[in-house]
């Protein structure tokens, strides 16, 4: 079977026919995204100098290595962030539907909410969100 005859069998197969127009986005998207590097990487100037690898701070020369270690405290703040916010991002469908929940459904998300509530009482006694 040639490669050809795969391809019309997935465009026109009854099962994946809903999936074309996103199989055709993400085709056309690819494509445009290589066209554009290209056309970039054709049209730039391509003479590299000195000036293009130095180090531009708002015009002034860098007053310090770039290449710092970051503090720990940064992660841990990020994490913590990243988990609370995807925990809320959980809570949003309960919060809309509130009222359609039966008492079951309700247990549950309080459960939730009470390990989101000892997961925060912890970090505080931890001192992991005080900036000293």
């Amino acid at each position: 079977m040639k490669l050809s005859q795969v391809y019309s069998n997935l465009l026109v197969n009854p099962n994946l026919l809903e999936y074309n127009k996103i199989f055709i986005f993400v085709i056309i998207s690819f494509g445009l995204a290589f066209i554009l590097f290209g056309l970039s990487y054709l049209i730039s100037d391509q003479r590299p100098d000195l000036e293009k690898f130095s180090a531009y701070e708002c015009g002034f020369n860098p007053f310090n290595d770039a290449r710092q270690p970051f503090d720990i405290r940064f992660y841990i703040v990020a994490i913590l962030f990243i988990i609370f916010d995807l925990e809320i991002v959980f809570l949003y469908p309960w919060a809309v539907n509130f009222k359609n929940f039966s008492y079951s459904e309700q247990l549950i998300v309080n459960f939730f909410i009470l390990i989101l509530v000892i997961g925060l009482v912890y970090e505080w006694n931890k001192k992991a969100l005080e900036w000293e």
